[in-house]
């Protein structure tokens, strides 16, 4: 089921950009357990740690090394604690903690049978987003996957879906699909200009974070996304 603005599903896309952990990316809380293993031991007094815990929920979807010179302040620590983080996320990519969430390669294939080109966005470093590509064999499933380091910023800047919609070839942007399950994903998008800002509810937050965020549309999950745009 979706909450939708009037009209806005007969709009014409040629871009989908996705996000990938909580989108179409089940993890089953790797990305939390990375973070607290990445900031554990970084001399943060108690307080500091649950401070900067809820920093890093709050800005969900974001860069992950932005994130890390917010939290710690240092760009030292930021960079080994952004490497201390890759570095068990992708451990977890090669023990299979990772898995595709359920509709999100039949959502990908049915947006490419219906014209649409694929973007993946993440804001993991390019080399755990390939990771995870190759884990989940999906690279023949999409058309490109950016990281921050492809485009200049991460979420909630534009860069992100701008950058797909200029290597894509896409037209307008209003022909551009986003869809993420944060915050910084919606604004994002919306940033971007894009026709769609479609947020879903398999990343945990709440209909009415999303909502008010602005999206134009809340899913249950990424396997409704297709009617939307036509697919």
């Amino acid at each position: 089921m979706s909450d939708s603005s009037a009209g806005s599903a007969r709009a014409h896309y040629t871009i989908a950009c996705l996000d990938m952990a909580g989108t179409t990316v089940a993890d089953d809380g790797v990305v939390i357990d990375a973070f607290e293993a990445a900031i554990s031991g970084r001399g943060l007094s108690a307080d500091g740690y649950e401070r900067a815990m809820k920093d890093v929920h709050a800005t969900m979807g974001q860069s992950k090394i932005e994130v890390f010179r917010r939290i710690l302040g240092d760009e030292d620590t930021a960079i080994d604690a952004n490497e201390a983080f890759e570095n068990h996320y992708e451990r977890a990519v090669r023990a299979d903690q990772v898995a595709p969430l359920p509709g999100a390669v039949e959502a990908m294939a049915a947006l490419r049978d219906a014209g649409l080109k694929v973007c993946l966005l993440t804001g993991f470093s390019p080399s755990t987003r390939d990771a995870l590509l190759d884990a989940l064999d999906w690279r023949p499933l999409i058309d490109l996957a950016l990281s921050p380091a492809d485009a200049g910023r991460g979420r909630p800047w534009p860069d992100l879906p701008l950058t797909a919609l200029l290597r894509l070839g896409g037209g307008a942007v209003r022909e551009l699909a986003a869809v993420g399950d944060t915050r910084s994903d919606i604004e994002s998008g919306l940033r971007a200009g894009a026709g769609l800002v479609a947020g879903v509810l398999t990343g945990g937050t709440p209909r009415e974070e999303l909502a008010a965020a602005g999206a134009t549309h809340v899913l249950d999950s990424i396997a409704d996304l297709p009617p939307l745009v036509g697919a």
